[in-house]
């Protein structure tokens, strides 16, 4: 008999460790070693048994082991010492403090993500999203920026992984039990719990409570639909990370938009906290909270639609992470109009200014489609992708919201993604440099330069020590899997040979959709079995990765990777491990020797994993994608070649199988002919000098840029606090610039279907122009009813090709001089010739208020 529902009792903690449920409850513990540390002694074998989490360790202790350690004054003196750690920790004045002061920056920040990867210990994640997103948090309590974290509680997670016998990918689903996680339930003051309701078709009602974990200094709250005033249906909602579709996925959006913000609101109701300023939407799943915001507006500052859309534009930041169309949440219109029209209806909000939003109304688009990205950077004046190379790719692949404008013009900027270090960075590591390196703060890139002060034997020494760490925890995993696959103990005798930990070791996991190409190393299977039987210079492959539960492609590249690892000949020298998740990765990623990354360029948004095994003295191997392309230098790893002419561009003009197997190719000659070669090349101490040079090279250059708190400092300077600035300036005088803004956004979409540039003319250069001479530009322009004073002309100058095409353009305003009669005016400027070489020219008009973020932010241009 199954029990319907299952929680921890707990043995009241002694008065002498109180402070452990805070300790406990406090996620700070996923990266102080310190406090994980004082846990672990309290019982090893019970800390083991429930995998490093506190919580489940502090209900698995008997009374009399808790009466034990409260009698011992060492170890009560150990927790008081992490007790007022934490508390120092959490009142500290931080960057931020003096950062705030200085900048009128953000009271509040909010940051709304579908998953948040803060701990193996509460599985909320699937993938990279969400372990940026909880590294973003991390670090943003390092930094003591003020934000707080709105997701939803999955009380199934994402799913475990396993394999079987013929190495098909298997799913489970293990309940959560919120009770015995380190959650805390939002109440109200009479100690109800928080309700947060949404209207549903057909007269339904969600309800949600709100779970908080807090992360350091910052507070995440998660949604949770399993309550008993909710349908069965609705009871579901919120069951699993990306499951179901349809009505489902669309609900599950919606409670984290609409239901986010209205948890926000309960949460500064009874904390007193400040609303949030800025409202960060970390990809489109959260879009729908500016529709709320909307409502908020139109039924609390009797706002009308425009008006209010404007004041939350102003406010709103948007990430987007994934150049790959389908991975963009796409929704038929008619199922968001049946979710907001009727009972479902916002109040003030009619159904149809909601679905222009999402509307794919532009060139390419498909009618009657709703798309959470579009809406997103609709709703947003300030967007991102998430490396310099995603950024470019994504001015190109939304460029038709902006059309008249060339990409480079996309008001889409970058932001490159980063990790925090001491999630990732193995104690080993950290340690070796606080020994030699004086004052380190792996955080804030302190020390990281002096890198090269580490005696290189000490690093290598220590690089063993992680492998040989991996190679022990791939034994015991691999030896559970063969388990669950049917092997006999009398059969796995051969896991004591399995990896050795003075072979070159390359890691591989990522998700498994087919633009990650787990396979690609499988091309030649023979190239690859040499490399890895290699007499002299062998090498041994690490490999983890999930496929989404309905991608049967994904599942049968999982499949087609463990048959192949399941060869007797070569299975001690290349394992695939089940069920990949943050516990797993932190032993991976510190025992590799090289990272590597093959995606079809330009698909890989970012990626950060390689950036976890530099931070720990790895190497990269990787396609020049994401974060790689812009911080390879030559030194810090190895580049695989692109195979395909196209590859800055999402369309191949290669035969894929062709492309694929020149890559591999590449591949194998890398890691043949340089990754190995140098790898091996040991002095007479054993010590392979120009593989550490690579090393230290590596953490020295690369270091302080992979860090989360750079990350964060960069959408705190570049996006958070123009934001806020922009929000307060949108809301002040009753909301006085953002109803001038709408009401300017309506005359100038009008205007601009008629404003016409007359006539342009041009003197002061010579027949044979020089550099130095000054081109004087004078244009004549029909405003359509706008005045001289709304709209801005500018000159686009730069280098022009064979067919005209400006590149590398600059811009200079021209200004009104002369009002010419009858709604025309005549502006005129000037631009001194700065290079030589062929130049061009040429003059457009665009729209002028002090709303407006950038220039192409209303879509309209008129060019000559």
């Amino acid at each position: 008999m199954k029990a319907i529902r299952r929680f921890n009792v707990r043995t009241a903690l002694p008065e002498q460790l109180a402070p452990l449920s805070d300790l406990a409850t406090n996620l700070r513990w996923s990266w102080h070693r310190r406090t994980r540390d004082l846990f672990r002694d309290m019982d090893p074998v019970v800390w083991d048994r429930v995998h490093g989490d506190p919580v489940a360790l502090l209900a698995g202790l008997t009374p009399q082991r808790l009466a034990a350690l409260a009698a011992d004054a060492e170890f009560v003196g150990r927790v008081r010492a992490a007790a007022d750690g934490l508390s120092t920790y959490l009142t500290a004045p931080a960057w931020y403090d003096e950062f705030g002061q200085q900048n009128d920056a953000a009271a509040s920040i909010a940051y709304f993500s579908a998953e948040f990867g803060i701990t193996h210990v509460l599985p909320q994640y699937s993938g990279g999203l969400g372990i940026l997103a909880g590294d973003h948090l991390k670090s943003a309590s390092d930094l003591g920026v003020p934000i707080v974290g709105v997701g939803l509680f999955y009380k199934e997670g994402y799913f475990n992984q396993q394999l079987s016998a013929d190495g098909w990918q298997l799913e489970s689903y293990p309940l959560l039990d919120p009770d015995g996680l380190p959650l805390t339930l939002l109440r109200e003051a009479d100690d109800t719990p928080v309700e947060i309701t949404l209207a549903l078709p057909e007269d339904r009602t969600l309800h949600a409570r709100v779970w908080r974990a807090q992360v350091g200094r910052v507070p995440l709250l998660l949604l949770d639909s399993d309550v008993e005033a909710n349908d069965p249906s609705a009871r579901e909602l919120t069951s699993r990370l990306y499951g179901g579709g349809g009505d489902q996925r669309l609900q599950q959006e919606m409670l984290l938009g609409i239901g986010g913000v209205r948890a926000l609101r309960a949460w500064s109701r009874l904390t007193q906290a400040p609303h949030p300023e800025v409202y960060h939407c970390n990809e489109g799943h959260a879009g729908f909270l500016s529709v709320e915001r909307i409502r908020e507006m139109v039924t609390g500052a009797g706002l009308d639609f425009e008006q209010a859309r404007r004041a939350v534009r102003a406010s709103n930041v948007f990430t987007t992470h994934t150049p790959v169309p389908a991975g963009i949440d796409r929704f038929d219109a008619e199922l968001v109009r049946t979710h907001f029209s009727g009972s479902a209806q916002l109040a003030g909000v009619p159904v149809e200014q909601i679905l222009p939003l999402g509307a794919e109304d532009y060139e390419g688009g498909q009618d009657g489609i709703f798309n959470m990205a579009v809406m997103g950077l609709r709703m947003a004046q300030r967007s991102n992708g998430v490396s310099q190379l995603h950024g470019a790719v994504s001015r190109s692949m939304f460029e038709q919201l902006w059309p008249g404008f060339d990409d480079s013009e996309v008001p889409i900027t970058s932001i490159t993604n980063g990790v925090h270090a001491p999630t990732w960075m193995d104690p080993r590591v950290i340690e070796l440099g606080r020994k030699y390196l004086g004052e380190t703060d792996v955080r804030e890139a302190i020390g990281w330069d002096r890198v090269a002060r580490v005696p290189r034997t000490e690093i290598w020494a220590v690089k063993r020590e992680l492998r040989r760490q991996l190679v022990l925890d791939v034994r015991d995993r691999v030896r559970d899997s063969a388990r669950f696959r049917g092997a006999s103990d009398a059969e796995l005798g051969w896991l004591d040979n399995l990896l050795d930990p003075d072979v070159l070791t390359i890691g591989f996991a990522r998700r498994v959709p087919t633009y990650k190409r787990l396979t690609l190393m499988l091309r030649d299977p023979e190239r690859l079995a040499k490399l890895l039987l290699d007499p002299e210079r062998p090498v041994q492959l690490v490999i983890a990765g999930k496929s989404h539960p309905a991608d049967e492609t994904g599942k049968k590249l999982i499949q087609d990777m463990v048959q192949f690892t399941d060869d007797p000949k070569l299975r001690h020298r290349i394992v695939f491990l089940p069920n990949y998740d943050m516990q797993m990765a932190q032993s991976l990623m510190p025992g590799v020797d090289v990272w590597l990354n093959n995606p079809l360029r330009p698909y890989e948004a970012s990626g950060t994993s390689g950036m976890k095994a530099a931070l720990n003295g790895g190497l990269n191997l990787s396609i020049l994608d994401g974060w790689w392309d812009e911080w390879f230098d030559g030194s810090n790893g190895w580049a695989i070649p692109s195979a395909d002419p196209a590859h800055d561009t999402a369309s191949s003009t290669m035969d894929p199988e062709r492309r694929d197997d020149l890559e591999a190719a590449a591949l194998y000659d890398l890691i043949e002919t340089q990754v190995a070669a140098r790898f091996y090349d040991l002095d007479g101490q054993g010590v392979p000098q120009r593989w550490l040079e690579m090393v230290e090279h590596t953490m020295a250059v690369l270091g302080p840029k992979v860090l989360a708190t750079r990350m964060v400092r960069d959408y705190t300077t570049k996006l958070y606090t123009p934001a806020a600035i922009a929000g307060r300036a949108a809301a002040r005088d009753d909301f006085g610039l953002a109803k001038d803004l709408a009401s300017y956004s309506a005359q100038a979409r009008e205007a601009f279907a008629h404003l016409r540039i007359e006539h342009v003319e041009a003197d002061g250069v010579t027949d044979a122009p020089l550099l130095g001479e000054r081109l004087t530009v004078r244009a004549y322009v029909a405003l359509a009813g706008l005045r001289p004073e709304q709209v801005l002309v500018q000159i686009v100058h730069g280098r022009a090709s064979d067919t005209d095409e400006l590149h590398d353009t600059d811009t200079t305003e021209l200004y009104p001089v002369e009002d010419l009669g009858d709604g025309r005016a005549r502006f005129e400027g000037a631009v001194t010739l700065g290079r030589t070489g062929a130049f061009g020219y040429s003059v457009r008009v665009l729209p002028r208020h002090p709303g407006l973020a950038n220039v192409a932010e209303l879509g309209l241009v008129v060019n000559a």
